[in-house]
């Protein structure tokens, strides 16, 4: 007996042109005893009447009709159950229409079918469409190679078909959930299995589909209410939106993400209810007052505190590019991001995936109707998570000029939450001055106090110019001090690993204590990767005007070609993850005060430049 109260999985059925998928829904819809009442019949007597043979797709058809008609099924889904569970199609009855629908449609899809005719082979269409679903981040795929009664229900032709898609599968990153050989026309292993294919014991498509995992309930996610607006009702302010994911109740602590500001729930507020409700879950709109007066804004993200959203100014988002103009680096976009809006700035191209012929290649745009893989920046912080983790702040689209151009996907692959790194959680702390002035160290040493922060790739000759540079200004009687892994990760920052939060706070930490360096009166020469141009901003302003960013400069070739530790082969192979320049990012400096070109330059020449620098710029 079908259960009648478990909840609908969504699924979506593609492929390439006449591969079957209309053959199949109505073969899906007969095994399933899901067609109205009469239907089959009032087909088989339209066929007999204009003597044409029965084709399965006609009860699609007919289900078409009605459902453009908005009398049998809804405007964008096609419902049928199996003995387990009922089922939802998202339509998507084209190439053009499927994309057009990836953000809204089939993006909200759980599983997939997705058809490959058994003659003809895989198709360009076939491969568009595995990306894409990659792209959608659909984590269950089922391949039907359909049509096998074109090839003699052939196990070695099912194989070479597999074979081929799978490969190609495996080199965007995704896995099959499994291969079924079929014949939609004839039914073969839709709901029973094949006697024409003894040699295949995998399951059904019926048993492929019931073997899918359902999404867990948004309810039981974490916590996430997109701030709607904030309204001002006699004297209680309501901050009101929809949750999008997790569940609330009156007293609970919660931040509102990114301005990291935390309260109590008061109350939960709801209207036209007879009473008024403790709780809300995902799915409802409310409004709740707080048990302290904070500013927030619309655009803000509300969560609990142990299950916060990431907070970060770039990220990765994989793309599907709609503009008529093609987008490319340097341009600038309205990014819209759950309920904000804010000015975004397309810092690289990483990937492009032309949708037409399938290249994936580094380029300088992407063109209409291709997708990509991109690095975007805004100036201020951004709520995110991983799509996975929550859809509501995982997904994205940008805005030109009043016009949706393009949604995508947010990936924080090789970046950190900067969240712990711009709270601030001390309190009653008050400034101490010193009984020694700053103009005093200047003129007892003889030169400014400083931060010159060395900045580079690894191989790049930072730590060579850094502790040249060091004894050359001791030399010459300068208080000067090296700072660098070897003498910070020793001690200080003993308990970081190297993840991308963990490098964050080394770096973080590293421009406070430089900074202390330079209050004292040192010139402190910092000689870190500090991949991300966020880090190095926030040790810009730890020590203010004292601070020198100063770019070693060298191509990602020349210092693999030097791997002084041999990093970057043990990076190659897989052995060393998260490694900057070959499996993580290093964002080059924008406006460096000095720059040092190590691939231009011997360690003689280059420390020449460095000395003439410092004592244009610091010397009293």
């Amino acid at each position: 007996m079908r259960s009648a109260t478990s909840q609908a999985l969504k699924i979506v059925i593609v492929g390439h042109v006449d591969h079957g998928k209309s053959t199949l829904i109505g073969r899906l819809f007969h095994d399933t005893d899901s067609l109205p009442d009469g239907r089959m019949e009032a087909i088989e007597k339209m066929c007999e009447r204009r003597g044409m043979p029965f084709e399965w797709a006609f009860l699609m058809d007919s289900i078409q009709a009605e459902r453009d008609q908005g009398i049998t099924i809804d405007t964008t889904q096609i419902r049928f159950a199996t003995e387990r569970r009922p089922y939802v199609i998202i339509d998507a009855p084209g190439h053009i229409e499927f994309l057009k629908n990836m953000i809204t449609g089939a993006a909200s899809s759980e599983a997939a079918l997705l058809l490959i005719d058994a003659h003809e082979g895989v198709q360009e269409q076939s491969r568009r469409h595995g990306y894409l679903l990659s792209l959608l981040g659909i984590p269950q795929v089922a391949v039907l190679v359909n049509k096998m009664d074109l090839v003699d229900y052939d196990a070695a032709r099912f194989g070479a078909v597999a074979e081929t898609y799978r490969a190609y599968l495996a080199s965007i990153g995704v896995e099959a959930t499994g291969f079924i050989p079929i014949s939609a026309r004839e039914g073969d292993n839709i709901a029973t299995h094949s006697t024409k294919m003894p040699w295949y014991q995998g399951p059904t498509v019926l048993g492929m589909l019931d073997g899918f995992q359902p999404r867990p309930p948004l309810a039981d996610r974490p916590l996430r209410m997109l701030v709607q607006d904030v309204y001002k009702f006699d004297q209680r302010r309501i901050v009101a939106g929809r949750v999008e994911a997790g569940r609330l109740e009156a007293g609970d602590e919660v931040v509102f993400s990114p301005s990291n500001k935390t309260a109590r729930i008061r109350s939960i507020e709801a209207f036209a209810v007879p009473e008024t409700p403790s709780a809300a879950a995902a799915g409802e709109s409310v409004g709740v007052t707080l048990e302290t007066q904070i500013f927030v804004e619309r655009g803000e993200v509300m969560s609990h505190l142990e299950q916060a959203p990431m907070e970060t100014n770039v990220f990765k988002g994989r793309l599907f590019w709609l503009g008529r103009e093609p987008l490319t680096v340097g341009a600038q976009y309205t990014l819209k991001l759950g309920t904000l809006e804010c000015p975004v700035t397309v810092e690289r191209i990483d990937r492009v995936v032309d949708t037409e012929a399938l290249d994936r290649d580094d380029k300088e745009r992407i063109e209409r109707n291709a997708v990509g893989e991109v690095v975007l920046r805004t100036r201020r912080l951004l709520a995110v998570d991983e799509h996975h983790v929550s859809a509501a702040t995982g997904r994205f689209v940008l805005v030109h000029d009043y016009v949706p151009v393009a949604g995508g996907q947010i990936s924080m692959a090789g970046y950190p939450d900067q969240r712990n790194l711009v709270t601030v959680r001390s309190t009653n702390i008050t400034a101490v001055g010193h009984g020694v002035t700053l103009d005093a160290r200047t003129a007892r040493n003889g030169h400014q106090g400083a931060v010159l922060w060395f900045t580079g790739l690894s191989g790049a000759g930072k730590s060579t110019l850094a502790l040249a540079l060091e004894a050359e200004l001791f030399a010459r009687g300068y208080q000067v001090y090296v700072l660098d892994g070897d003498n910070v990760r020793g001690g200080l920052n003993a308990n970081l690993g190297f993840s991308p939060d963990d490098r964050a706070e080394n770096i973080r930490r590293v421009g406070e204590v430089a900074n202390l360096f330079a209050d004292a009166g040192f010139i402190v020469i910092s000689s870190f990767i500090s991949p991300y141009r966020s880090d190095r901003q926030r040790a810009r302003a730890a020590a203010g005007e004292r601070f020198h960013e100063i770019y070693v400069k060298a191509p990602l070739e020349i210092c693999e070609e030097r791997d002084p530790k041999g990093l970057y082969k043990r990076a190659r192979t897989g052995e060393i993850r998260d490694f900057t320049g070959v499996s993580a990012p290093y964002e080059v400096p924008e406006d460096p005060q000095f720059v040092v070109d190590t691939a231009a330059l011997s360690v003689e020449d280059g420390l020449a430049e460095l000395l003439a620098y410092v004592k244009q710029r610091l010397l009293t």
